[in-house]
């Protein structure tokens, strides 16, 4: 028995993967304009603001395996501290703050520049029992995680703006512990960071994960 597979956090995840399954833009008239622009507008470093801000109320989760991997690595890294960059409603800091009690506690910085998103996933938190592991920073994460970061991160959740990842990456980078572990979604949209960590000259190893996630391990 874990915090991930019992109540009262199993309940709300399937209700929310749910949910998140049936508001996809692909299907929405109203997104028809950035589902035909799509892989332009999840490449661009300038307008990425106006493009998540169209969906500020689109859940645009991880995937159910890619939640269940997310607590794995978590768990077996024993992580005590997590950053993760694009919080939207939650699910994904829900699978992250659940290996963090799991592991015996400890703290995830998780940022959103979008206000109303966060108001969600703050109350997602609260409804499984995790608020007090995790401290919500509000803006854009090249300003949020600029600063008060912890002495040592084991683990990071990449999973906002694409092209930003690169930079976000630089950003952590001296605070990553021996073997941290760094998870990033759709990492296809962002080729600068997949030549950063998959060259061993710059201190990475890594391998794509099925076929949304680019797993990374920070050498020692």
């Amino acid at each position: 028995m874990t915090t991930l597979t019992t109540a009262p956090l199993a309940p709300l995840l399937a209700e929310l993967f749910d949910d998140a399954n049936v508001r996809s833009p692909a299907g929405d008239p109203a997104f028809a304009d950035l589902v035909a622009d799509h892989d332009r507008l999840m490449r661009s470093k300038t307008d990425y603001l106006a493009f998540y801000g169209r969906m500020k109320d689109l859940p645009l989760a991880v995937s159910r395996e890619t939640g269940a991997l997310l607590y794995m690595l978590a768990r077996s890294r024993r992580a005590a501290t997590i950053v993760e960059f694009g919080t939207s409603f939650g699910i994904s800091t829900l699978h992250l703050a659940a290996a963090l009690r799991d592991n015996g506690g400890g703290r995830l910085i998780t940022t959103e520049f979008e206000p109303s998103k966060l108001v969600r996933a703050k109350a997602n938190l609260a409804a499984g029992g995790l608020a007090d592991l995790v401290e919500f920073r509000e803006g854009d994460a090249l300003r949020t995680l600029r600063a008060d970061l912890p002495e040592r991160i084991d683990l990071v959740l990449l999973d906002g703006a694409k092209a930003l990842y690169p930079e976000i990456l630089a950003l952590l980078e001296p605070r990553l512990a021996p073997g941290a572990l760094i998870v990033a979604d759709n990492a296809d949209y962002a080729p600068d960071y997949l030549a950063r960590v998959r060259s061993p000259a710059h201190g990475y190893l890594s391998v794509p994960f099925g076929d949304e996630v680019e797993l990374s391990m920070r050498l020692g």
